[in-house]
């Protein structure tokens, strides 16, 4: 795959074609951020178009001040989080579809109960401490990539994460 900046470049130059590879790359790492957040499918198809019409309509005025992803990171939280204000109280979150290996019945059984029950419990959490933890743990961004995303320093950012990993142990002791 080749670097985004180039295409993001074109984009804010007016390049459909340009911006229609940035959706194509990246809508499913969009989504899988947006249910992980707004813990529905269909809300978060909704929320994904929303970000991607902010991020349409924003292109004009992109710095280059993040990467791509950072950025496009950033408006699909900023999507999700203003679903949820819109959209009180949150919906639970069941599971987020992952891909699964091949294993034994029973191992995979004891897996998939294991990962439902700590989707719920990430579900469980205030919105304030489920994104930094789902941009962290469950989509792998960097410390510093989360930071930007939503718009704090590191240290801040390590305070909400340690909160929200202990807000996150005391739901699973609870589900016990």
């Amino acid at each position: 795959m080749t670097s985004d900046q180039p295409l993001l470049d074109a984009a804010v130059r007016g390049d459909p074609a340009a911006f229609d590879e940035l959706v194509r790359r990246h809508t499913g790492r969009m989504y899988r951020v947006a249910l992980r957040i707004v813990g529905d499918p269909v809300e978060a198809e909704d929320v994904v178009q929303d970000a991607w019409i902010s991020a349409w309509r924003a292109l004009p005025g992109f710095r280059g001040d993040a990467a791509p992803s950072t950025w496009l990171y950033r408006v699909v939280t900023n999507a999700a989080l203003a679903h949820l204000r819109r959209k009180k109280p949150t919906v639970p979150l069941d599971s987020a579809p992952e891909p699964r290996a091949v294993e034994e019945p029973e191992a995979s059984v004891l897996r998939n109960e294991t990962a439902d029950v700590v989707l719920r419990a990430i579900a469980d959490l205030e919105p304030s401490q489920r994104v930094p933890l789902v941009l962290r743990e469950l989509e792998g961004l960097s410390y510093e990539e989360v930071a930007e995303v939503l718009g704090t320093g590191v240290p801040a950012l390590r305070a909400r994460l340690h909160r929200a990993r202990v807000a996150l142990m005391a739901k699973l002791r609870e589900q016990r």
